[in-house]
């Protein structure tokens, strides 16, 4: 019985041994001990208090070596409940001095965020106080370049119309007012009657609100561009907010657009584009292009011939015109060949057509990082599906996944694309400025993390988790996962988050993929970084499940 317990006991340590060792040994090298250093200060009045809107920015400044400044949580937004504008204005003047830029978002600081704005609340009063303290912003602080954002409404009625018929039929209203614009000289005459029928179904008061809505924004974007075209605003962004091929929003685009013609207003003083959430993140890079004086020379390649002109869920344009559009707001390049760009933005369309060639897709992701290339990965679903996306075949494969330096799949196209060309435009600016050892490693570590956060949320949990979560809540009777209850279910959620992050993190830390070191060319010559441990926090910042809160802490190796 003891020899048999013996050679159980040898054959188990022998077990443990080769696994530890040989399947899964341990990152090589000494741990990396990195030092904090000041650099530029950037203010930050976000969209909204979630984290695509204020903690990616904070996080993405760490790669630039910016430090970003954010007012109190007890000023800003809470899911339903706006924020305090007026302390928020007072927060901007008392905060501003010594920051070396400013990123403002109209709609918080008029309407207290995103979700206010789409209600409309405020008076021309409002807004007119509004522009007086911009104004005084800027005569106070004339040294400090103020770039704004304001967001169009978009198509979907705003939520105080909560008759889900109505709601219908005023976005189906819209899609016709739109398409019988366009054909303004010989409309389809199905069209026009479409659209009389619907005004005759639509409560007046319901239509009334509904196209106020885009009246209101239409002449407060105006007003804005005035102050840009004055000198006041350094720059204004005006971002669309989800939307469609057909649709108000886009009348009020072009409305805009030609106001600005006009007015001989140009694209350096006010710039349109798709999106809201990655905005200010977009900004950020866009200010770190300038600050450096050098324009980044990008890549487009993608992951089907059909992808460029392939119009994404919740956008009014395709992936090639929102990357191109993103491209002109960073200050870039776009290049012909891979050879003469910065680095390759490969776009990834997927869909049901694309499944057959996802496999090939990973393959020359693989080959181009193996090639030498820098290459960021826009991985988007058109079904915001885990088997549209290529990250898993990218781990199957064993692509070095922090050889990327850039990579995100969340929410629609133009937030996708915007936040990894951020993300790698901050990166590669950041390589050509890094100036010692010290620099490339807080470099290194700073996008390693923010790269780690986005291949855990755009993918482990948007793709792979929440569905699960959302399933057992509702299962339970919690019929409505965007309206937790804070006393109950909303805990629940959060622990059924935690561990199903956990458990999946715990499996991505055993792959070959993310176990792969990335090699770095520093003053001091070659060396490369192995994550040796990663952990991640992960919650509810709203009362909802469509986002989370992720914090993650990643401990390096280096090798020299």
């Amino acid at each position: 019985m003891r020899k048999h317990l013996f050679l159980f006991a040898i054959c188990l340590i022998t077990a443990i041994g080769f696994y530890n060792v040989t399947l899964h040994p341990p990152a090589a090298g000494i741990p990396v001990s990195i030092a904090a250093k000041n650099g530029p200060r950037v203010l930050l009045m976000p969209l909204d208090s979630r984290p695509p809107c204020r903690q990616f920015v904070i996080d993405a400044g760490r790669i630039a070596g910016i430090e970003i400044i954010t007012p109190p949580s007890k000023l800003m937004d809470y899911y339903s409940q706006p924020g305090n504008t007026k302390a928020l204005q007072d927060w901007v003047m008392a905060n501003i001095n010594g920051c070396d830029a400013a990123i403002l978002s109209i709609d918080q600081l008029l309407h207290g965020g995103l979700l206010a704005a789409r209600e409309a609340k405020k008076s021309p009063a409002d807004v007119a106080a509004l522009l007086t303290f911009f104004s005084r912003l800027h005569q106070c602080h004339p040294e400090v370049p103020l770039y704004a954002f304001n967001i169009l409404p978009r198509l979907t009625p705003p939520d105080s119309i909560d008759s889900w018929p109505e709601r219908k039929r005023l976005m189906r209203y819209s899609r016709l007012a739109d398409r019988t614009a366009l054909a303004a000289s010989s409309p389809n005459p199905d069209d026009l009657a479409a659209l009389n029928q619907l005004k005759k179904e639509i409560q007046p008061e319901n239509l009334r609100q509904y196209e106020e809505l885009f009246r209101q924004n239409t002449q407060l974007n105006k007003q804005l561009a005035r102050l840009a075209k004055k000198g006041i605003f350094t720059r204004l962004v005006i971002g669309q907010d989800d939307g469609e091929k057909y649709g108000i929003p886009n009348m009020e685009k072009r409305a805009i657009q030609t106001y600005l013609t006009v007015e001989n207003i140009t694209d350096k003083q006010v710039f349109i584009t798709h999106g809201a959430d990655e905005i200010a993140l977009t900004l950020l890079a866009a200010i770190d292009v300038q600050k450096n004086g050098r324009s980044p020379r990008i890549f487009l390649a993608y992951n089907d011939p059909a992808t460029p002109e392939y119009i994404m869920p919740y956008m009014a344009g395709s992936i090639a015109a929102t990357a191109q559009e993103k491209i002109q707001l960073l200050h870039g390049i776009q290049t012909e060949t891979p050879e003469t760009a910065d680095f390759i933005l490969y776009l990834s369309g997927g869909n049901t057509a694309t499944l057959s060639c996802r496999r090939e897709n990973a393959a020359n992701i693989k080959n181009f990082i193996r090639q030498g290339y820098s290459l960021a990965l826009v991985d988007l679903s058109e079904h915001f599906a885990a088997d549209e996306t290529l990250l898993p075949l990218l781990i199957k494969n064993q692509t070095p996944l922090h050889s990327l330096i850039a990579y995100a799949g969340w929410n629609t196209a133009s937030n996708a694309i915007g936040t990894a060309m951020s993300q790698a435009v901050l990166f590669t600016n950041g390589k050509q400025t890094a100036a010692n050892h010290d620099d490339w490693l807080r470099l290194y570590a700073a996008n390693l993390t923010f790269l780690d956060n986005r291949y855990l949320e755009d993918y482990f949990y948007l793709k792979d988790s929440i569905d699960g979560i959302n399933s057992s809540l509702r299962k339970a009777g919690y019929t409505n996962v965007s309206d937790l209850d804070l006393e109950h279910n909303y805990q629940w959620a959060n622990y059924m988050l935690q561990t199903a992050m956990n458990r999946r993190l715990s499996r991505l830390k055993q792959t070959a993929a993310f176990r792969a070191p990335v090699v770095l060319s520093s003053p001091d010559g070659p060396a490369k970084l192995y994550v040796r441990e990663i952990s991640c926090d992960t919650s509810y910042p709203w009362p909802r499940t469509f986002e989370i809160y992720l914090h993650s802490t990643l401990w390096l190796n280096e090798i020299k």
